[in-house]
């Protein structure tokens, strides 16, 4: 039985099976996905999304979904599922038995003495995605008809019938070509065997996206059909169909199928669906290998590169992954700093007051699991951490710049600079101006972490020039952010402000590998956050005692983004509370880490398939919210496991 899987009971409950979504990838940044049952319930879902370059290298949805029909003795019974304002049509989910996720993304339908298997994979490095229909069982002869439903739009966007649509086909090997629009690529259509394909050109009209309606967008959509391919299938026998921007030999796509899924691995355990799903965040783009934030739409950040590449990296060949990202994040070094955003697309860099900071903590986190030497690591990082700890010191960027008392300011009203970065009406939904508690605990670690480094490669200029630095930032730290009535770290300094909300950022002060603060410190802090931040998905962004507090993550664009920094659960800080406990209380934690982790488990067969959400309701039963898979969520669970075997160790 797999790991992962789903039953006829569970499957026929819509409200069920439209919270629950799979996700193929194709390492290029493009993606397949939709809901168990493929009904579509986002404007993100597709089951071909490709990136164009000419369109800023955003994705793009070219096949939105494909209805099959089965028909036997001159009846047809449709295994679709569309939803529309007040009704479902058709309710091809009443026919399915069982889903699966293995190799393939696996659907069973089964009406009458028909049972038909389908099977979806991504190509990887391609943008193509293939479908394999396998009838496992019939007992007359059986006809497959295939009618794709095309969408050829922005993923943020929505179709709408219009008369600008080109409806023209051309024969193609095995089916039809077609481009709606003059910017898209051409949509090869092809299948292994020979088909008909009846041409009949009409828009679906006003297809209802649930999720977008909840989230306050625009929810419905019109999708054009060209028509559908109709082919006669015998008992035992496969055929596979094949949707890219790319033409295909039509007689190899059987093969094609069978070749990659034999290469795929199984998701049969916790451990082997977390790697998958890092895996899926990897992606080959412009020349580079990047890290995608999030699915489905989510491009690349520097900060989340940095936070989430050392997970990553332990789900495959650390040392080479560690290497293809580093190669190309460089790229994105300018002004001597990292850039916030990871795109050939972006004309005006902009940079964050935390970003270029975590590149110390990834390159001590490559340190230990690439089992990089610190006299090599200084000889390849040590100019660039110079000029990133210069660069901070002499206050090149105006809004962000050290201060007398050897402290980091950071302040900009026109946007967020830390990892708040809600904005709404030009501004920052949560203002973090000053002295902000996470951004000085990694300056800290960085100035000490690169004097180690200089030390080791003997590196005498550096180390006269900055090793007196890490006493006064210390003492400047205690002094300005320890609450002395409360016992926790204010979240920032401002104007002799001292922000008292308890938030999760002071937990990164606990758990880097040099922290300002002494243990007696770190212990007042991981009980306060233990008492009112953790929670069985991770850490709250804000203690439910505060009247900002925001337990539920729904509504409008702006209530949604004010819930996320002000009480919505965040997955990924679990990797740095353990992490600070171990460090605290060694194999004695071991236990209850494992217990904190194991509460993950069941999450992989809610929201997104094999995934952790981006964020989980501040209150019970703490609903999944916000996109499918996070990278940085994934990865530092990943990391925590692998915290756990070293200290076991």
């Amino acid at each position: 039985m797999s790991y992962l899987t789903f039953k006829k009971k569970e499957l026929i409950n819509l409200e069920y099976s439209l919270d629950r979504e799979f996700l193929g990838t194709n390492r290029g940044g493009g993606y397949s996905s939709s809901t168990l049952v493929f009904c579509n319930t986002r404007k993100y879902h597709g089951l071909l999304v490709v990136p164009l370059e000419n369109c800023r290298g955003l994705n793009h949805i070219l096949l939105s979904s494909l209805d099959e029909t089965i028909i036997q003795h001159g009846r047809d019974f449709n295994f679709a599922v569309h939803q529309y304002e007040n009704t479902y049509e058709p309710r091809g989910h009443k026919y399915i038995v069982d889903v699966s996720y293995e190799k393939a993304f696996t659907v069973i339908y089964q009406v009458g003495g028909v049972t038909l298997k389908k099977e979806i994979l991504m190509v990887h490095n391609e943008p193509q995605v293939l479908i394999r229909y396998t009838l496992l069982e019939a007992h007359s002869p059986t006809k497959l008809r295939l009618n794709p439903l095309l969408a050829f739009r922005d993923i943020h966007s929505l179709s709408k019938a219009n008369d600008l649509a080109n409806k023209n086909i051309e024969k193609i090997d095995g089916g039809i070509k077609t481009k709606l629009y003059p910017d898209f690529p051409y949509l090869h259509l092809q299948l292994s065997q020979e088909s008909d394909f009846e041409y009949n050109p009409n828009w679906n009209y006003n297809i209802f996206y649930k999720k977008e309606k909840e989230r306050g967008y625009d929810y419905t959509e019109d999708l054009l059909t060209l028509g559908y391919f109709e082919l006669n299938i015998k008992k035992g026998e496969s055929v596979v169909f094949s949707a890219s921007t790319e033409e295909n030999n039509s007689k190899q796509l059987k093969q094609k199928f069978t070749r990659i899924l034999n290469q795929r691995n199984e998701r049969n355990s916790f451990e082997e669906c977390l790697n998958y799903s890092a895996t899926q965040f990897l992606i080959h783009k412009a020349g580079e290998v990047r890290i995608k934030e999030g699915y489905h739409w989510y491009n690349s950040s520097t900060r989340d590169t940095f936070i989430a590449l050392p997970g990553i990296a332990l789900a495959g060949n650390t040392q080479k992954t560690f290497d293809e990202v580093f190669a190309s994040v460089k790229k994105y070094f300018s002004n001597g700093l990292f850039e916030k955003t990871i795109s050939t697309h972006v004309p005006h860099p902009q940079y964050d007051a935390d970003t270029s900071l975590w590149f110390f903590w990834t390159i001590q986190q490559y340190e230990k699991y690439a089992k990089k030497t610190a006299k090599q690591l200084w000889k390849e990082f040590g100019e660039m951490m110079q000029t990133i700890l210069e660069t901070y010191r002499n206050g090149q960027h105006k809004s962000i710049r050290m201060d007398n008392n050897r402290l980091i300011w950071s302040e900009d009203i026109s946007r967020p600079l830390t990892w708040f970065d809600a904005q709404f009406e030009g501004g920052a939904i949560v203002p973090r101006n000053g002295y902000v508690v996470e951004v000085n605990a990694l300056w800290y670690n960085a100035v000490c972490y690169a004097l180690a480094l200089a030390e080791s490669a003997k590196d005498k200029d550096f180390l006269k020039e900055w090793q007196s630095l890490p006493e006064r930032i210390e003492a400047s730290f205690i002094e300005n952010f320890w609450i002395e009535d409360k016992k926790y770290l204010a979240d920032y300094v401002n104007y002799a402000h001292q922000n008292r909300d308890v938030r999760p950022n002071q937990l990164i002060t606990c758990a880097l590998d040099y922290s300002p603060v002494g243990e007696r410190t770190k212990k007042k802090v991981l009980d306060i956050v233990k008492q009112e931040l953790l929670t069985p998905r991770g850490l709250r962004s804000l203690s439910p005692k505060n009247k900002n507090y925001e337990g539920v993550s729904i509504g409008s664009v702006y209530n949604r983004d004010r819930a996320t920094f002000n009480g919505s659960v965040h997955p990924w800080f679990i990797g740095f509370f353990i992490e600070a406990k171990l460090k605290l209380f060694g194999v004695n934690y071991i236990s209850e880490a494992e217990s904190i982790l194991a509460d993950f488990e069941e999450e992989l067969i809610e929201h997104g398939v094999c995934g952790i959400a981006a964020i989980y309701d501040g209150n019970p039963p703490f609903d999944s919210r916000g996109c499918i898979s996070k990278a940085r969520n994934v990865a530092e669970i990943l990391r925590a496991k692998q915290l756990i075997m070293n200290y076991k160790s």
